[in-house]
C-alpha cells in the first residue's frame, strides 16, 4: 500500500506504467509467498518442538512465544533463529515504508494548495495508522519483558495486532467513499433520533 501512495503522489505520471496489473500481481505474489514460507518454517518448527510444560496455553491464540514458554528442550532455539530471520524481514519492509513515507510526505508539504495537501493526507494518514497500531503491538509483543507478560496482556496485544488493523482497513477505505459516508451519517442520526 506504502508503494501504491508513493507512486500515485509522487510519480503520478507514471503510475500506469509503474502499478501496472503485471506489477500488481507480482507483488501480491511475493508477499505471498513470503508469507507462506515464513508461516511454514514456523509451523514445521513449532511441531518438532517438545512440550515438558504440558500443551495448554492461557489464552485464545495460539502465539509462537506462547509455544516458546512451553518448550523444554534447546530446540527451541532454531526457532528463536527463525523469529530474528522474521524480524530482518520485518524490519526492512519497515525500512521500505518508512522511506516511502518520508518520500511521500517531502512531496506532499511542496503541493502549493491546502485542499491538495488535506486531499494527500488525508489518503495516507488512515494507512499509516493501521500500519503503525500493527507494528507497535507486534514489537511489543515480542521484544517486551517477560517480566511484565500476563496472560491477559498477551491475549489484548495479539488480538491488537491480529484482529484490529485487518479490521480497521475496509472500514478506514470504505469511509473515504461520500456515499458510505452520509449512508452512515443517516444511520446514526436517526438510531440517535429514536432513543
Amino acid at each position: 500500500m506504502c508503494y501504491d501512495r508513493y507512486v500515485s503522489i509522487c510519480k503520478p505520471l507514471h503510475y500506469g506504467t509503474l502499478l501496472g496489473s503485471r506489477a500488481c500481481a507480482h507483488m501480491a505474489a511475493a508477499a505471498w509467498a513470503s508469507a507462506f514460507l515464513n508461516a511454514l518454517l514456523h509451523t514445521a518448527n513449532t511441531f518438532s518442538l517438545p512440550l515438558c510444560h504440558g500443551n495448554a496455553l492461557g489464552q485464545f491464540f495460539c502465539d509462537i512465544s506462547q509455544i516458546l514458554k512451553l518448550s523444554c528442550s534447546k530446540s527451541y532455539l532454531r526457532e528463536l533463529g527463525f523469529l530474528v530471520f522474521s524480524i530482518f524481514l520485518a524490519f526492512c519492509c519497515f525500512v521500505f515504508i518508512v522511506f516511502s513515507y518520508v518520500q511521500i510526505f517531502r512531496a506532499v508539504l511542496r503541493i502549493p494548495s491546502e485542499q491538495g495537501r488535506h486531499k494527500a493526507f488525508s489518503t495516507c494518514l488512515p494507512h499509516l495508522a493501521v500500519v503503525s497500531l500493527f507494528i507497535s503491538t507486534v514489537a511489543f509483543t515480542y521484544l517486551k519483558p517477560p517480566s511484565i507478560s500476563s496472560p491477559s496482556l498477551d491475549l489484548a496485544l495479539s488480538v491488537l495486532y491480529s484482529v484490529v488493523p485487518p479490521a480497521l482497513n475496509p472500514l478506514i477505505y470504505s469511509l473515504r467513499n461520500q456515499e458510505l459516508k452520509v449512508a452512515v451519517w443517516r444511520l446514526m442520526t436517526g438510531c440517535f433520533q429514536e432513543h
